[in-house]
C-alpha cells in the first residue's frame, strides 16, 4: 500500500482557541439547512434497522472495510458505516447481514440521528481526516458547530489518529463538554488494525493514538 506520511502541522500543541470554540459551540445551537438528500437518505436507513439491536456507528467509513470487521466484532448489532463519497463506498468489501452502508454527509447524519432520539452503544472515529493546518481547526470533528449533536447521541466513543495533536484536541473537547477521556498509545500488530488506513499506518511505523469516553445520554432509540 506504500509508505504513508505523519500529519504535519505548524502547530506545537493544542490549538490556543479550542477552548474558546467548543465553549461557544457547546452553548449553541447550529441551524445550518440540512443537504436536500439528507433526510430521505436517513429514512431509508431507519427503515432497514433492527429497533431491538444495540447501534454502532463507524463514522467516515471510506469503502467500508472498517464497518464490515466492527460488524463481526459486534455480532448482536446493527452496525452502520457512514461515508460522503459515493466512490469509496462502491468498493465496499463483502458485509455481514449486520452491517449497512449509507451515504451522507456526517454533520447532517448526526443531527438527523440526533433529532430522531438515537441513542448509540459505540461510536467509532476511525482516522477522520486531520486538517493539520491551524486555520482549519474548525473542520476538525471536535472543534465543528456539529460537535454538541455528535455527543448527543451517546455511547462509547472512540477515536483513533496518527496526529498526536488531534487526539490531544479531542480529548480536551471532552473534558469540556464534562466526559473524562484519556489519550491511549496503541501497539497494534497489522492484523489487528481496524480500517484500511490503520493498517496502511501501522504498517509505515506510525504511532495510533486512542481516545475513549463513555457519553452519558439520556435519549434512546426509539422503537
Amino acid at each position: 500500500m506504500g509508505v504513508s506520511s505523519i500529519p504535519v502541522s505548524s502547530q506545537d500543541g493544542v490549538h490556543p482557541r479550542l477552548a474558546e470554540i467548543v465553549n461557544r459551540h457547546l452553548a449553541s445551537t447550529w441551524r445550518r439547512p440540512l443537504r436536500a438528500c439528507s433526510r430521505p437518505a436517513f429514512e431509508r436507513l431507519a427503515a432497514e434497522l433492527r429497533a431491538d439491536r444495540p447501534l454502532v456507528l463507524d463514522s467516515g467509513c471510506g469503502t467500508g472495510w472498517s464497518t464490515a470487521r466492527l460488524a463481526v466484532a459486534h455480532p448482536d448489532c446493527e452496525v452502520v458505516g457512514v461515508d460522503r463519497s459515493l466512490v469509496r463506498l462502491r468498493r465496499h468489501p463483502a458485509l455481514p447481514p449486520n452491517a449497512h452502508l449509507l451515504r451522507a454527509d456526517l454533520a447532517d447524519f448526526w443531527r438527523l440521528a440526533r433529532a430522531a432520539g438515537w441513542r448509540v452503544g459505540h461510536h467509532y472515529l476511525l482516522h477522520p481526516n486531520p486538517w493539520p493546518k491551524p486555520a482549519q481547526l474548525q473542520r476538525r470533528w471536535h472543534a465543528h458547530p456539529v460537535w454538541p449533536d455528535l455527543l448527543a447521541l451517546g455511547g462509547v466513543l472512540e477515536l483513533r489518529t496518527n496526529f498526536e495533536i488531534y487526539a490531544a484536541e479531542f480529548a480536551l473537547a471532552l473534558e469540556l463538554a464534562g466526559f473524562a477521556a484519556d489519550v491511549e498509545l496503541l501497539s497494534l500488530p497489522v492484523h489487528e488494525a481496524v480500517s484500511l488506513f490503520e493498517r496502511k499506518y501501522v504498517e509505515s511505523g506510525h504511532d495510533i493514538f486512542r481516545v475513549r469516553a463513555r457519553l452519558v445520554c439520556t435519549q434512546q432509540r426509539p422503537m
